[in-house]
């Protein structure tokens, strides 16, 4: 009921209007007719625009009248909108006032029909049935989809009215229009209003005041005068405040004609310079711009208009400029700017100069070009002008990929917008690219409003917030055609308007331009209005033609060319004009003719001789410049071409006309208009300067599409953007780049698109009401609800992870899979809800075909009959496409499949849909791939990954893999014959089987050669379970194929997976790069996989290649021999004690040391109190770091000193890092007060033999130890140790392991043999096993092992897992950011530690923290001090890196930085002056410096031994992790692990349950047997087996023998064959261990299983060394070796094989190697090789080169560490072999390496001030002024300073300062008398004595340059020269008084007795081997010193006396191992301590 009564009121409603209308048109009639005439209403018009006061079309009631009542729509129309928006006049409303004449069609008309709908049909309201028709009307859509809507509006009943509206839209749509603009006054009721005269007088008022007290909208009504914009008067062509159209330019005129209407618009005047500007000579420039602009007299007006801001500064810029104006050269003017930063000399300064050097590596120009065809006429442009530079320019866009090598070679890229956000999406994909971009250039900028727009929107934000973070300089450059809204643009690319903005108007085109709009009467679409284009096209090309115009016709396909020239000749023909057209009286028409024949196109041949030409990019290259060449002489008069030869090619003609508007687009499936950025070119493409002073260009179209074509045009439409539509990918591609992580930043994001500049510029477009943008002038929350629904769009197709609450956005990997394959989120969400795991092909292709990408594709009526018949064809359809024919699914399935089966379609169309299919289809499927892969769906993955490389081959999986190459067709139809003929099968043939299998044996051995060239891996697995639930997996690959460059290219790439045997889940997969130049290394995966039960039988590892179909290789791993180790973590609970006070300790002395820190223990300690401080009792402690285990460890010691007073403790730790703290902290705590005496021992410092006898305490590493107590018989003190303290044992897995092992071992053994127990006390983390470390150290009830979770300080712990990101550094990049907000989240303002994996992490690091403080308000946040402390502490600082990073408030830790640097940042960070410190893992063990929270960025690091990532070990991530927690500030401590997604579930279950330890003995047993024979502990083979026994490598054999590779089967496991099976195993391994050290020469084996040390071997075990480095010193050895010969041999020792280098050293290495003597080359391996770069690094420390970079410094001090222990064996080996020229040779080698100096610089260039003189290859001496002298010459001339300092200023010409120096250094030479006494049959003794006295403390030499003191040390050697023989060698080295003998134990108390001042002397007395003097021989003694290049003494003659008779010698060996009697110290690279 209500619904009627609401109608009848409605009906009233109209009746009463009806006769107001009436009564008012009666009115109207009597009173006078107002003029139209437009001129008096516009000035009217002027102030009613301005007060905005539109209600004129109400109508009102009688009363007084004013003259708005009298105006009719008509007039209003002129005033206000030109009628009909163009001058189509007359036709909009009928003369009389408002359109309503008799039954007009006007909107009461509308409102009437709508309320009779209304009545009869129940549903909408009469107003709002009529607001939707009036929407529907006014739409603008073509006329076909508005009478569809329309009639779903209101229904078929209703046809007529759908009939009336659609013929009358034109009158209603300028009613509605009138009618809205009378009403933007209304109350908001939408309805006309009546208003008495009051109350309009008042509504006047209050409009009025609102009006005047408004603020005025930014800049709209005047546009400011901008210094750059060149353009005649505004008004011509632009749009009005009110954004209404002007009319069209002054001149032109609309003519009707029969079939078409014309609007023709003249051509501008030619423009012409204004006065003071003139064109810029090309002559005057500066010599860049003269060699590249080489051919050109001056630039064109525009150029000379741009140069000053284009090549003279660094602004961003916009230039519009017409098409043909010259943009590309102006862009070039950008580009050198940006060269001339990186040229010397700078061209700005040295203006002359034409020659420059070029810094290439250090920038990158970015070319954006909106298509291919451009961006190919771009490339080869710029790099024809460019390449006298050197400068490389390349295509990067979807058919031209560039490698990363050429990447890095090009200076300028070329691209397109999707290719170049594809690059930028990736962020750190190609981050060497995309960092070093300068300059951005983005072409036809004016794309924005394209669908294509929000790809350039995209990269603009992206490109502004990469200046914005990383405060680089990238300058964007926009270019652009004219366009109206250029002030927008030039804001969206941050344009200083003032500056850089340039806008150049018509008359800047070379030719000016006429322009023909032709609209085609006929509807759309129907055949007359084609016959009509036609028509008139002819028409218009004859006109041409007859004015001798060449005419360009352009269609918009390839089919189309030819049959538009066939139209046009038929109908010259008709017409009787083909004379027009005949090209024969052209002179070159015979050459022509000629060059005809050599075409293969039978059109071309056909068309040419009528005059007619074809182009398009279907036509053979060759063919395309030949019609290209032929239209540019004039041969040919017509060109039919498609769009691309207007882009692609600079052609143009006097007349361009365009036929059609109506392009196919492949992408929307469709027919599309063409694009206004296409007409634009095209147009550009008209008038060639030279020729014609007008260019005419032409389009028709039909009469629908004419005022479309004629706004956009003419520049009439501001251009919009299309940014929201793309936002939610683009959002996704942001969050997946990590540049986007919460709501806030998103609306900053939205902020930099164009889409934002042109939401605040016209709201209303953008659904902006004016009061919110009032409210919200930057408009925060509308861009906060963009950014709120597109993240919520994202999660729903759980690409994102979007926590409401906090506004946080984090990305998913099917984001990232989204973003980096450009794949839309539709997709996504289609995909989400069709995978599973056991997809077929049939399936994916469906899937595929279903994907949004291909939504648009449409099925036509002229393809529905080849489309079926390519479904029903198997051979292009295998796969059954069940639908229909008509869903765009099931086409494009159909299509997907052709494509692969290699089918052509015949219809145009459809092969443009083919290969749009196939482009998006590819992509599509590798997104599919990489989300099952993430998804872990085994047998999808390989299906995704086949299906993949078939749409690239074009192959199927089911074909033979060799379609893949260029085989004839029957040979490959008789391989597709044979079943299961597997690449394996056929391998296994001969070629001639081969040959006659395919019936051809011709192509039998090239069958088989392509066989060798196919790239299938073959795999080889070892599994280890580590325990219960985890199993290692090592993979050896190799490649199983000849590598062929034509075929694999440089690098072949693969998929490795580990799937379940069962239910095909992947465990574990990666990527694998297999290098041509790596071929032949060895390939290791290493990773670990879950076990859970039920195990699978055996699990399959898969290599699938990423290109090649077929080359698939499965490794299956039996599980069958698999023991899984019990995990039997045996953990001790806390127990809830009274903490115990310090005074249980009993002792005045301790308790006041512990006092000072704490006075009760902590739970922990009170626990184990009792059993360390009271119990002999061996313990073994694990607790996580920082709970307290030091305290621990000094309880122990405590009991040592007390039960067992004058024993010594020994605390061994694993890093030289770790003793120094600790010598530190116990030096400074316990050793002073106590009175304790404390002694460090590693390589860096071996004290002498006397300290370490009186020390208490004995701070080592295991190295060191293990040499010392090597020879425990001879060491005293040895004997004497109580307590060995290991600290971090579970280290026992690691790489030094072994060693610990063997001490322990040792130590037991020691214990055993002297019947006095020695106390051990083991400390580590907690561990998984800790019963059998127990039972290894003999602990019985001192086993505590705490879980992790007992911390002194609570600890979070998060494991983020990154996305798999092919290279390390991208990696690390991608975490950088995450680093940063952890650091703003968990710890804004305490101290933050950040560890890397690697020194140039630090550095990476810490610049990327400082640019994203820069983003933020404070950039300083992170800095605690001053500017005046900061400074100060800065001026300390040497490191630049450092420096930088500190004034941000962020320290750099690590090995290369020079000691001081370390110091202060570590000073700086305790003090929290500065809150972050970035540091290499070695800080977490060295330095105790806890924080609040810790950052593990990165889990991996460089390894150069396998060139490539290596897991940290789990023990590092648990030292860093320990670091969290400040025990004194904090309560909870945060640590945040950032690391790759696959190794997450390793950490989390590791991390908690601790690591099981291993044992690595069994790898390195070779050694230490060599070891423990030479000491004799081992004389049989029985003695080394039980030997094994004491190990934990024993123990652990037994429990988990998978580990170490012994195969038992599960049921024999821990039964007597399992003991048999290891007995076995351990005796192999020791006969393989005694093998290799025979092979060494180092031990003698004896068939009854005896074994004997050798000289060697005791060389070996006394220096430390491996028999390795023994095995290839006698093996080159040779006599009169040179100096390079010593040099490598020494350079080769295995030590040096742990030597780091990192990533790209290996480039560094060969700079390096050109600047020494001996090039690395000469080495015979290659430069990443560790031993060349030792040998460079040698060769710069005695060459004293300055080293590269920082990281070589502290490789070099590592690489001189090793040397002086590896020279010393050296001149043992050599005197061994008895050949004295070798054996001088090294001892040369050693003083050169002391010294630092090369061998030839002569004995004073030790000293300073003193140059070398010319250096001669081979070190021989060379020349130097006056420095012929000696050091020895020199010690004994000249006594005495004075002597010296006139020797220094005289002679050598120093100054004073520099005389000093040399004076005080020269001081310290020694000057030595020789003697030889005693001389008998059997000895004979040499004397040394020091005639000056010594000058530094302990004898030390003047070594400046050596890393650490070296003392004066002796080889005496005594040796028959002539015969170059050695008879015995000695060291000796000074000691007080005459005593020291080189008597085993003697030298020891040498070094205490030398002091300052002294004179000493030394004794060698020298034992000869018997049967050397039979009738008496001369002998000669040489004395070398150790360390001054060149000092060397001769005794020579001396005779030796007949023996006696009785004959009883020793031997020569024996006699050279007492030669040196405490070999131990001499070792550790001490140099000469040590005799």
């Amino acid at each position: 009921m209500a619904g009627t009564s609401n109608t009848s009121n409605g009906v009233m409603d109209i009746a009463k209007w009806r006769a107001e209308m009436e009564a008012m048109k009666a009115a109207v009639a009597k009173l006078p007719v107002v003029p139209s005439d437009a001129g008096s209403a516009s000035d009217n018009g002027g102030d009613w625009e301005d007060d905005d006061i539109d209600l004129a079309s109400s109508p009102r009631t009688a009363g007084p009248r004013d003259i708005w009542d009298f105006i009719s729509d008509d007039e209003l129309d002129e005033i206000a909108f030109d009628s009909g928006d163009l001058m189509d006049g007359g036709s909009s409303s009928s003369p009389d006032g408002s359109g309503a004449g008799g039954g007009g069609y006007d909107l009461q008309w509308l409102a009437t029909r709508c309320a009779e709908i209304s009545a009869r049909k129940s549903g909408l309201t009469p107003s709002a049935l009529q607001g939707q028709v009036t929407d529907i009307l006014s739409s603008g859509r073509p006329e076909d989809e508005l009478q569809s809507s329309l009639t779903d509006l209101v229904g078929f009943d209703d046809l007529d009215f759908v009939i009336d509206l659609l013929g009358h839209r034109a009158e209603l749509v300028a009613a509605l229009v009138a009618q809205t603009h009378g009403q933007d006054g209304g109350d908001g009721q939408g309805g006309p209003r009546l208003l008495t005269r009051a109350q309009r007088e008042e509504a006047l008022r209050r409009k009025d005041a609102q009006h005047k007290a408004t603020p005025l909208a930014a800049a709209r009504t005047k546009e400011e005068d901008y210094p750059h914009v060149y353009r005649s008067h505004t008004a011509g062509n632009t749009l009005s405040h009110a954004g209404k159209k002007y009319a069209l330019p002054v001149g032109s005129q609309r003519l009707e004609f029969e079939k078409y209407e014309e609007y023709a618009i003249p051509a501008g005047p030619v423009g012409t310079l204004r006065p003071g500007d003139k064109l810029l000579q090309i002559a005057e420039l500066d010599g860049l711009c003269r060699n590249t602009f080489r051919g050109y007299k001056t630039l064109n007006r525009m150029q000379s208009l741009v140069y000053p801001v284009a090549y003279k500064t660094s602004e961003n810029m916009l230039i519009c400029a017409p098409t043909g104006a010259g943009k590309t050269d102006a862009a070039m003017l950008t580009i050198l700017h940006t060269i001339s930063q990186y040229l010397t000399p700078n061209p700005f300064e040295d203006h002359e100069a034409t020659e420059f050097a070029m810094r290439a590596d250090d920038f990158k120009i970015v070319y954006v070009a909106p298509m291919k065809a451009l961006a190919a006429e771009i490339t080869e442009k710029i790099g024809k002008r460019l390449a006298w530079l050197g400068l490389r320019c390349r295509e990067y866009t979807g058919d031209m990929h560039l490698t990363k090598a050429e990447i890095v070679q090009t200076q300028v890229i070329v691209t397109t917008p999707e290719k170049w956000d594809v690059v930028t999406r990736k962020g750190t994909g190609d981050t060497e690219l995309v960092q070093k971009v300068r300059l951005l250039i983005i072409d036809e900028v004016h794309m924005l409003h394209d669908e294509r727009g929000a790809v350039l929107e995209s990269l603009v934000a992206r490109t502004e917030r990469q200046v914005e973070s990383t405060q680089s300089l990238i300058r964007i450059v926009g270019l652009s055609a004219t366009l109206p809204n250029y002030i927008d643009v030039a804001d969206f690319l941050n344009v200083n308007k003032y500056a850089g903005l340039f806008y150049f108007d018509a008359s800047f085109r070379p030719v000016p331009l006429e322009q023909h709009f032709i609209g085609v009467k006929g509807k759309a679409g129907t055949r007359a209005s084609r016959d009509n284009i036609d028509q008139v096209a002819f028409e218009k090309v004859r006109d041409m033609l007859q004015l001798g115009h060449q005419v360009m016709v352009f269609v918009h396909s390839r089919r189309d060319t030819q049959a538009t020239a066939k139209m046009l000749f038929e109908k010259a023909i008709d017409e009787g004009c083909v004379d027009l057209f005949d090209p024969s009286f052209h002179e070159r028409y015979e050459a022509a003719m000629r060059d005809l024949k050599t075409t293969k196109a039978r059109e071309i041949r056909e068309l040419i001789p009528k005059g007619l030409g074809i182009h398009h990019a279907g036509l053979a290259r060759s063919d395309r410049n030949f019609m290209e060449r032929l239209f540019g002489e004039g041969v040919v008069k017509v060109l039919c071409c498609t769009a691309t030869l207007a882009w692609g090619v600079n052609l143009p003609a006097a007349a361009v006309v365009i036929k059609g508007t109506q392009v196919y687009s492949a992408q929307d499936g469709k027919f599309v208009d063409l694009g206004i950025l296409d007409v634009l070119q095209i147009f550009g493409r008209a008038g060639r300067p030279q020729f014609e002073d007008v260019g005419i260009g032409m389009i028709c179209t039909t009469q629908d599409k004419l005022a479309h074509y004629l706004t956009a045009v003419t520049d009439q439409l501001p251009i919009e953007s299309r940014f929201s539509a793309k936002l939610v990918d683009n959002l996704n591609a942001e969050i997946a780049l990590g540049t986007v992580t919460s709501i806030p930043e998103a609306v900053t994001w939205i902020g930099y698109s164009y889409l934002f500049v042109r939401m605040k510029r016209n709201p209303m477009a953008y659904g902006i009401e004016w009061s919110e943008y009032e409210n919200d002038r930057m408009l925060v929350q509308r861009r906060s609800k963009l950014a709120i629904e597109a993240a919520r769009t994202l999660q729903q197709s759980q690409m994102i992870i979007f926590n409401e609450s906090t506004q946080e956005l984090r990305s998913k990997d099917i984001g990232r899979i989204a973003s980096q394959f450009y794949i839309q989120h539709a997709s996504i969400q289609i995909f989400n809800t069709m995978m599973g795991p056991h997809a077929t092909e049939k399936d994916i292709l469906k899937m595929i075909s279903m994907s949004g990408e291909f939504d648009n594709i449409q099925s036509r009526n002229s393809e529905a009959d080849e489309l079926l018949l390519m479904k029903n064809n198997t051979n292009f359809v295998p796969y059954e496409v069940s639908a229909g024919i008509d869903t765009p699914q099931a086409k494009t399935n159909i299509l997907l499949q052709s494509y692969i089966s290699r089918g052509q379609p015949e219809d145009f169309a459809l092969t443009n849909d083919l290969n749009y299919v196939a482009q998006q289809a590819g992509r599509i499927c590798r997104a599919l791939f990489m989300i099952s892969l993430n998804r872990r769906w085994g047998h999808q993955c390989l299906v995704l990954l086949t299906m993949a490389k078939s749409i690239e081959k074009r192959i199927w999986s089911f074909q033979h893999p060799f379609h893949q190459f260029d085989l004839p067709k029957p040979v490959l139809n008789q391989l597709d014959a044979k079943d299961s003929l597997t690449i394996e099968a056929m391998r296994e043939m001969e070629p001639a089987e081969i040959g006659s299998l395919v019936n051809n044996f011709r192509m039998g051995s090239k069958i088989a050669k392509l066989l060798d060239n196919f790239p299938t891996l073959s795999i080889e697995a070892e599994i280890a379970p580590l325990n219960r639930d985890v199993l290692r997996i090592k993979l050896f690959v190799t490649p199983d194929f000849r590598w062929n460059d034509h075929l694999n290219g440089s690098s072949e790439s693969y998929y490795i997976w580990v799937e379940n045997s069962e239910t095909a889940e992947i465990y574990h997969h990666e990527f694998f790069l297999l290098n041509r130049r790596k071929l032949y290394d060895g390939h290791e995966l290493n990773f670990t996989i879950p076990m859970s039960d039920p195990l699978p039988t055996q699990i399959y590892v898969r290599a699938v290649s990423d290109r090649w179909l077929g080359a698939e290789t499965v490794t299956a791993v039996s599980f069958q021999h698999l023991i899984r180790p019990d995990t039997e973590s045996v953990y001790t609970d806390l127990l809830s004690l009274q903490p115990l006070p310090i005074t249980a300790l009993k002792n005045a002395g301790l308790e006041e040391i512990y006092g000072q820190r704490f006075q009760y223990f902590n739970p922990m300690q009170t626990q184990i109190f009792h059993t360390l401080y009271h119990t002999p009792a061996n313990v073994l402690l694990g607790s996580p770091t920082g709970s307290g285990k030091t305290v621990a460890a000094e309880l122990a010691m405590w009991w040592a000193f007390r039960e067992r007073p004058g024993s010594k403790v020994v605390y061994i730790a694993p890093m030289k890092a770790l003793v120094r703290e600790r010598v530190k902290d116990w030096g400074a705590r316990l050793a002073r007060p106590l009175g304790l005496k404390l002694v460090e021992l590693t390589g860096d410092n071996t004290p002498d033999t006397r300290t370490i006898q009186d020390a208490d305490v004995i701070i080592t590493t295991p190295e060191k130890w293990d040499g010392i107590s090597r020879s425990w018989q001879t060491r005293g003190y040895v004997r004497k140790v109580s307590l060995v303290i290991i600290d971090e044992i579970h280290l026992l897995a690691g790489d030094r392991g072994p060693i610990l092992e063997i001490i322990v071992s040792r130590m037991n053994y020691i214990a055993a043999s002297t019947k006095n127990a020695v106390r051990l006390l083991g400390m580590s983390t907690a561990c998984a096993n800790a019963s059998d470390l127990a039972n290894w150290l003999g602990v019985k009830e001192g086993l505590f092992n705490f879980r992790h979770s007992v911390r002194p300080v609570p600890l979070e712990l998060y494991i983020d897992g990154f996305p798999e990101v092919r290279g390390f550094c991208p990696l690390m990049q991608s975490m950088n950011r995450p680093t940063f907000l952890a650091i703003l989240n968990h710890s804004p303002e305490k101290p933050v530690i950040v560890f890397v994996p690697s020194r140039r992490q630090t550095r990476l690091t810490a610049k990327d923290l400082i640019n994203l403080c820069g983003m933020q308000d404070n950039p300083r946040r992170f800095l605690g001090m001053d500017e005046d402390d900061l400074q100060l502490n800065l001026s300390r600082v040497k490191d630049e890196a450092l420096k930088e990073a500190i004034s941000f408030g962020i320290g750099l830790h690590h090995a290369g930085l020079v000691e001081s640097d370390r110091q202060l940042a570590e000073e700086l960070f305790l003090n929290n002056k500065i809150q972050i410190l970035i540091a290499t893992s070695t800080l977490a063990w060295g330095v105790n410096l806890p924080a609040h929270l810790v950052v593990v960025k990165g889990t991996q690091y460089y390894d150069a031994k396998i060139e490539g990532y290596k897991d940290m070990d789990l023990t590092d991530v648990l030292q860093m992790l320990g670091r969290a927690g400040r025990p004194q500030f904090d309560t909870s401590g945060v640590a945040r692990i950032l690391t790759k997604d696959s190794k997450k579930d390793f950490y989390k279950h590791f991390l908690h349950t601790g690591f099981p330890v291993e044992s690595s003995l069994h790898t390195v047993l070779d050694n230490h047997l060599g070891a423990e024979i030479s000491a004799e502990t081992i004389l049989t083979k029985q003695d080394a087996l039980d030997y094994l026994t004491w190990t934990f490598f024993f123990r652990r054999l037994h429990k988990n023998p998978s580990y170490y590779g012994l195969e038992i089967s599960a049921e024999e496991h821990n039964s007597t064959t399992a003991q048999q099976l290891a007995n076995r195993y351990m005796i192999e391994m020791v006969d393989n261990s005694l093998a290799e050290l025979a092979e060494s020469k180092c031990v003698e084996v004896f068939p009854n299983g005896d074994v004997d040390p050798t000289p060697m071997g005791k060389i070996m075990s006394y220096y430390y060394l491996s028999h390795k480095t023994i095995r290839h010193l006698v093996g080159q050895a040779k006599a009169g070796a040179s100096f390079l010969d010593v040099l490598s041999w020494m350079c080769r020792a295995t030590e040096y094989d742990e030597l780091p280098v990192r990533h790209n050293e290996d480039l560094i290495n060969a700079e390096l190697s050109r600047n020494l003597a001996f090039s690395g080359g000469d080495f015979g391996l290659p430069m990443w090789d560790p031993h060349v770069k030792a040998f460079l690094l040698l060769q710069a420390h005695m060459l004293r080169i300055a080293l590269p970079i920082t990281d070589y410094m502290g490789d070099q001090t590592s690489v001189l560490d090793q040397a002086i222990r590896i020279l010393q064996a050296g001149v043992d080996v050599m005197t061994e072999m008895g050949w004295l020229s070798s054996t001088v040779e090294f001892v040369r080698l050693l003083q050169c390496v002391k010294s630092a100096r090369w061998p030839g610089d002569g004995g004073l260039a030790v000293l300073p001030g003193v140059e070398p003189g010319e250096r001669k290859k081979g070190g021989k001496e060379g020349e130097g002024k006056g420095k012929r002298m000696t050091l020895q010459e020199m010690s004994a001339r000249f006594k005495g300073p004075q002597q010296l300092s006139k020797f220094a200023r005289e002679e050598l010409g120093l100054r004073d300062t520099a005389a000093n120096r040399f004076v005080k250094a020269a001081q310290t030479i020694p000057n030595v008398q020789v003697g030889v006494e005693d001389v008998r049959a059997q000895s004979l003794t040499v004397v040394l004595r020091r005639l000056n006295a010594v000058m530094e403390r302990e004898g030390r030499m003047y070594a400046p340059k050596f890393p650490k003191p070296q003392t004066e040390g002796w080889f005496v050697v005594v040796a028959d020269v002539e015969k170059d023989e050695v008879v015995a060698v000695k060291r000796v080295g000074w000691s007080s008084g005459g005593g020291g003998q080189g008597q085993p134990g003697g030298p020891g108390g040498r070094k205490a007795g030398v002091d300052v001042g002294a004179r000493p002397m030394a004794r060698a007395v020298i034992k000869l081997p018997p049967g050397l003097a039979k009738g008496g021989r001369k002998l000669d003694v040489l004395v070398l010193s150790d360390g001054y290049v060149g000092m060397e003494y001769r005794v020579m003659g001396v005779e030796i006396p007949a023996p006696p008779a009785v004959v009883d010698g020793g031997d020569l060996g024996k006699e050279k191992e007492t030669g040196n009697g405490e070999k131990g110290e001499s070792g550790a690279g001490s140099g000469s301590s040590g005799w």
